[in-house]
């Protein structure tokens, strides 16, 4: 029988002694893996290690009898992890499938195009300036009580969305829930820092990646089926099984240490000012990004005075957080480091890559295609369901070499290859010829979903180590959000461009190129001609040109991954938020820490 990889779903009981060594910084990269022991007891300091490059400061080495065999989770662990995943899938359920129901609850609703536009808009933008306060207080006030605000805040939005009668009470639901949504999937990846070792940490962040990989493509299949049926309310009713699974399961399973600090100690720790100043810069600065050139142009002064503004806050922001905050909301120590630095920046490259094919290929297959919302959905299976699987298996290959830089180098080349290649797609391509396309940029962003998490966390100390995840999760959704402008400002541009060489459009080129998917409707609503032919044509050069930007900024990430450093990731759990359970586990086990 196969011996499982270590650290996965093995239900075994902890081993009943906790051994550390003082790591040999000569021989460390010439060693063969150590193994990793789990432990929620702070971990004493080992000598300092040297800086030679792929060393680490205040990080230990461990060693056991077993190669790699050292951790293993307990039933406590697994099920903990379980309540997490159902969350996450609900979450990107929730965030997708409304995308292709907006046409069907606009016309219920009697919205605009710009009230569709923001619905889907609102949630993003609130579940990106709220995540860094979630991964900030959960460090002050615990991780299973912020878990819970969020879950709450979420449910909120949910009955506010579905009891909507109006588009403002709907925006403002969907407000609500990008808050809670945006703060459950930042602490689902914090808690499982708290929960696993670094080394074995890709395998169970690969299942969570692959769980709201899952979601994103099956929400606009299910938005989509929902909205055939006139039932687009069920989108919003459908997440009630979820939040009613999740509440149990985070109370029974969730169980985490919580630092013992009065009401009273814990808000005097907290960085208001930062707080209020990050959420008013951030969304100063991510509105106008968002609404450049679908509200006004981009020169107008309605989106340049916010976005001045939102920048000079950030700014101010950064520097109040170096020199005045005692407790700051970020750490900027998680930026000391060049290869941690650049995983940021390449956080940020895949969130615009994964968010940017998640908006336009489906407007690709409904525009020029002509598939039906559902099969649309459906269509976009190649590129997303590769996803899940190439981010499990990195994590457990990660886990197997004892390294991950070569994940990175060969995500970084699938995603420039993939994308490289939606770039021929035009209106006759085959489907056979575009499955094939969409499966290699799908691929490339699997791999990225894990092995970038490595490169943030592995040069990270213990004490950083939660702000980190939380600093990563951040810059991806940013440039989830980003991706949203990125992309409209170069369809916009193009289609503009490629309407004035036709006399019947030139004169409503600027109108008709404002909005990408209000165009969708534009296009299937004209006569079958030459007309029509033209439009399609225009409208995947458009989308080519988007495609054309995202494999140089592909090309941007894999040069950057060249510059990253080895660093060693068998280190020691070491955390004040693990499991109770657990904590009594080793506890109580011979050897072990008082």
């Amino acid at each position: 029988m196969a011996t499982p990889l270590p650290g996965w779903l093995d239900v075994s009981p902890f081993p009943s002694h906790v051994m550390t060594a003082v790591p040999d910084v000569n021989a460390a990269d010439k060693a063969p893996p150590s193994t990793i022991l789990a432990t929620t007891q702070p971990v004493p300091s080992a000598f300092p290690t040297s800086s030679t490059p792929g060393k680490r400061d205040q990080h230990q080495r461990e060693d056991n009898a077993s190669d790699g065999a050292g951790f293993k989770p307990t039933r406590a662990l697994v099920l903990a992890f379980t309540a997490l995943a159902v969350l996450v899938l609900m979450v990107a359920l929730d965030g997708t499938s409304i995308s292709v129901a907006l046409p069907t609850i606009a016309q219920k609703l009697h919205g605009s195009a710009l009230e569709a536009f923001w619905a889907e808009t609102s949630f993003l933008l609130a579940s990106t300036v709220f995540q860094p306060l979630f991964a900030s207080f959960s460090h002050i006030f615990g991780r299973m009580p912020l878990i819970l605000v969020a879950m709450t805040l979420f449910l909120v939005g949910v009955l506010m969305a579905a009891l909507a009668q109006d588009f403002e009470l709907l925006l403002a639901g969907r407000t609500i829930q990008g808050i809670g949504g945006g703060g459950i999937i930042a602490l689902s990846e914090i808690v499982v820092t708290d929960l696993v070792p670094l080394r074995v940490r890709g395998q169970w962040m690969g299942v969570l990646a692959g769980t709201w990989a899952l979601g994103s493509v099956s929400g606009p299949v299910i938005g989509g089926a929902f909205a055939q049926v006139d039932a687009w309310r069920w989108i919003f009713w459908l997440n009630l099984p979820f939040i009613g699974v999740g509440y149990p399961m985070v109370l029974l399973f969730l169980k985490l240490n919580i630092v013992p600090e009065s009401i009273a100690e814990k808000l005097r720790r907290v960085d208001w000012v930062g707080s209020v100043v990050f959420v008013a810069s951030t969304t100063s600065f991510l509105i106008p990004l968002t609404k450049g050139g679908v509200m006004y142009p981009w020169t107008h002064w309605r989106t340049l005075l916010p976005l001045v503004v939102g920048v000079a806050g950030l700014v101010g922001f950064v520097l109040y957080e170096k020199y005045v905050a005692e407790e700051p909301l970020f750490r900027l120590s998680v930026f000391g480091t060049r290869t941690a630095a650049l995983g940021y920046l390449e956080s940020a490259l895949h969130g615009i890559l994964v968010w940017t094919i998640l908006y336009y290929q489906p407007l690709y297959f409904l525009a020029v295609k002509e598939y039906s919302p559902v099969i649309a959905g459906v269509a976009l299976f190649p590129a997303t369901l590769t996803v899940a699987p190439m981010s499990v298996i990195t994590g457990f290959a990660i886990t197997k070499a004892n390294a991950y830089r070569w994940a990175i180098w060969l995500g970084w080349a699938l995603a420039t290859l993939g994308f490289g290649l939606t770039t021929i797609i035009d209106v006759r391509t085959s489907v056979p010829a575009w499955v094939f396309i969409c499966i290699v940029p799908g691929m490339g962003c699997g791999i990225l979903f894990s092995a970038l998490q490595f490169q943030v966390q592995a040069p990270s100390t213990s004490e950083d180590m939660a702000f980190a995840v939380g600093t990563f999760v951040f810059f991806r959704t940013l440039g989830q959000a980003v991706g949203v402008a990125i992309g409209g400002v170069t369809f916009q541009n193009s289609m503009i461009k490629k309407l004035r060489d036709f006399p019947r459009y030139a004169d409503q080129a600027a109108e008709l190129a404002k909005d990408a998917a209000a165009l969708v409707q534009v296009i299937r609503d004209t006569e079958e001609g030459a007309g029509k032919y033209n439009l399609q044509v225009v409208y995947t050069d458009s989308i080519r040109v988007v495609y054309i930007v995202l494999t140089a900024l592909c090309g941007v990430g894999l040069m950057c991954s060249f510059f990253v450093k080895a660093y060693d990731i068998n280190v020691a759990l070491d955390t004040d938020h693990g499991l109770i359970e657990k904590r009594k586990d080793i506890a109580s086990s011979p050897g072990s820490q008082s």
